[in-house]
C-alpha cells in the first residue's frame, strides 16, 4: 500500500511539474525586455470563447541547428578589444546555455572580409597580375588578430555551437574585373577556388574550429556591395559540380554546401540548381535574407526538394532602429516566418557595432545596427531581443510542432530535445489581446499588449 501511494504521489507530482509553464515577456514600450514573469501558471481544464492557439506535439516538422547572429569582422574586433573580464562576462551572457544568459547557438562568419569588416581582404591577395592556382599563398593571418581568438573563447563556452561561413569575394585575381566589388568568377579558376575553400575549413579545422556548413556566396545577386560577386545559378552550379563538390570529396570534408544566400523573391535560383541531379548530390539546402520578396516563398523551394535543407542566414536592423516596430517585423517574419516556412536555422546580421554603426570599410554599410553596442558601456538593441525570444528554449535538436495562426496571434511552437514544449506568441496588433494555449486537452489563459512578444515554455 506504502510503495502504491508513493507512485501515486510521484505521478501526480511529475503531471503537476510538466503542466507548470514559464513566461519570458517583451513589450513594445520596453516596460519588459525579455523579462521572466513572476508568475504561478499551470495548464488546467476552463474553456473560454477566447481565440485558440492549438499546440500538437504529434505534428512534426524540421529539426532546428539555431538561432544566432553574423560575427563580422568588426564585431569580433570590438569584442576582441574589450577588457578580459568584460570581454569573458559579455561572451558567456550571449552563449552560455544556464538560466542567466541567451544561449546563442548558431553563427555566420565571413570568408574573408565582408562589408563590416574594417578592410578587405582575402586570405590569398596579390599583386596585381599576379597568380597562385595551386594556393600556395594562403594565409589565415588576418582572422588570428581578432576572428580566431574570440571563436576560440566562444567555443569553449559552447563547444558544441556550429558555425557557417560565406564569402563576400573571391580572391580578386580570380575574377573578370580583378576587383573587390562586382565582377565575376573565372571559369579557368573554378579548381582554385574550391581548392581555396578547401585549405579555408582545414585551415580552421587546425584552429579547433569546425566550419559545420559554407554557402558559396553571399548575395550573388548583388554585384554592387564592396566586397562582393556576381554569380549567376548557372555559374554556381557548374561551379560546385565541376569543382567544389568533388574537391570536397576527394579531401574527405563533410562540410555542408549550402546554395544561394540571397533574398526570398528569387526561390528559382535555387531550385534551378538542385533540378540538376549531378549537382544536387553534393547540397545539402539553400539560404536566404529577407530584403526583397516574402517569406512564404521558402515553401516552393521546400515543396520543389523537400529533402533539401532551408536556411534563413541574414537580416539587418537600420539604425538607430525602432524597437516597437523592428521587434513586430522580425519575430513575425524571421523568428516565426522563417521557422513555420522550414528553416533550421534563423540569424540575424551583425553581433555587434559601436555607437556610430563602425567598424565598416569603405562601400559598407553605414547604417547597420549591431544585436549589441559596443562604447563606454554595453547597449543592448532590438535583435538581441528578438534572437533572445528563440535562442535561448528552442535548442540545437528542438523541432518545429504544429500550432495554428489565429487573429493577429503570429506563432510557433517547438519541441526541445529534453521534452520541453515551447511557444513563441506575437501579439501584431496595437491592442491588448486575450486568447488561449490549448495542448492535450489542457487549456491557459493568456493575454499580450499590442506589439508584444511572449516565450511559453512547459
Amino acid at each position: 500500500m506504502k510503495n502504491t501511494l508513493t507512485l501515486i504521489f510521484c505521478l501526480v507530482a511529475a503531471l503537476a511539474k510538466a503542466q507548470q509553464v514559464d513566461v519570458w515577456l517583451t513589450n513594445a514600450d520596453k516596460s519588459a525586455l525579455f523579462q521572466k514573469q513572476n508568475v504561478a501558471l499551470s495548464f488546467g481544464n476552463e474553456k473560454t470563447d477566447e481565440p485558440t492557439i492549438f499546440v500538437d506535439d504529434t505534428k512534426r516538422f524540421q529539426r532546428m541547428d539555431g538561432f544566432g547572429f553574423t560575427l563580422t569582422g568588426g564585431s569580433a574586433t570590438l569584442i576582441n578589444q574589450l577588457k578580459d573580464s568584460e570581454k569573458a562576462e559579455l561572451l558567456k551572457e550571449l552563449f552560455a546555455t544556464d538560466q542567466q544568459n541567451i544561449g546563442i547557438s548558431y553563427l555566420r562568419i565571413s570568408i574573408g572580409a565582408s562589408d563590416l569588416s574594417d578592410h578587405v581582404f582575402t586570405y590569398n591577395d596579390l599583386a596585381k597580375g599576379e597568380t597562385d592556382p595551386n594556393i600556395k599563398k594562403f594565409s589565415l593571418a588576418e582572422e588570428q588578430k581578432d576572428l580566431i581568438p574570440v571563436l576560440k573563447q566562444i567555443l569553449k563556452i559552447n563547444p558544441n555551437i556550429k558555425i557557417l561561413g560565406s564569402p563576400w569575394t573571391p580572391p580578386t585575381w580570380m575574377k573578370t574585373n580583378g576587383e573587390s566589388k562586382g565582377g565575376s568568377l573565372k571559369p579557368e579558376f573554378y579548381q582554385a577556388y574550391a581548392l581555396y575553400l578547401v585549405k579555408y575549413i582545414l585551415g580552421m579545422q587546425k584552429e579547433e574550429i569546425r566550419i559545420d556548413a559554407i554557402t558559396i556566396q553571399n548575395e550573388p545577386l548583388h554585384p554592387g556591395n564592396n566586397p562582393s560577386l556576381l554569380m549567376l545559378p548557372s555559374e554556381q552550379g557548374a561551379f560546385i559540380k565541376k569543382s567544389l563538390g568533388p574537391a570536397f570529396k576527394t579531401a574527405g570534408i563533410k562540410t555542408k554546401i549550402i546554395l544561394y544566400d540571397h533574398n526570398a523573391d528569387r526561390p528559382d535560383y535555387p531550385i534551378s540548381i538542385l533540378n540538376d541531379p549531378e549537382t544536387r548530390k553534393y547540397v545539402d539546402g539553400s539560404a536566404f535574407h529577407l530584403y526583397g520578396g516574402s517569406i512564404e516563398a521558402l515553401k516552393d523551394v521546400h515543396e520543389a526538394h523537400p529533402d533539401k535543407n532551408l536556411y534563413f542566414t541574414e537580416q539587418w536592423i537600420g539604425a538607430p532602429g525602432n524597437f516597437a516596430g523592428d521587434l513586430k517585423w522580425h519575430v513575425k517574419n524571421l523568428i516565426i516566418g522563417g521557422s513555420r516556412n522550414w528553416c533550421k536555422t534563423v540569424l540575424e546580421w551583425n553581433l555587434a557595432a559601436d555607437p556610430k554603426q563602425n567598424p565598416h570599410n569603405d562601400g559598407g554599410c553605414t547604417e547597420c545596427l549591431g544585436a549589441i553596442t559596443i562604447g563606454n558601456s554595453i547597449v543592448r538593441n532590438p535583435a538581441y531581443y528578438i534572437v533572445a525570444h528563440a535562442s535561448k528554449f528552442a535548442r540545437p535538436g528542438s523541432v518545429r510542432i504544429a500550432s495554428n495562426i489565429t487573429m493577429s496571434l503570429a506563432n510557433v511552437a517547438f519541441k526541445t530535445p529534453s521534452g520541453k514544449t515551447v511557444l513563441i506568441v506575437l501579439n501584431e496588433s496595437d491592442k491588448p489581446q486575450a486568447f488561449t494555449i490549448s495542448t492535450k486537452g489542457k487549456t491557459l489563459s493568456q493575454s499580450l499588449d499590442g506589439g508584444s512578444v511572449a516565450t511559453y515554455i512547459w
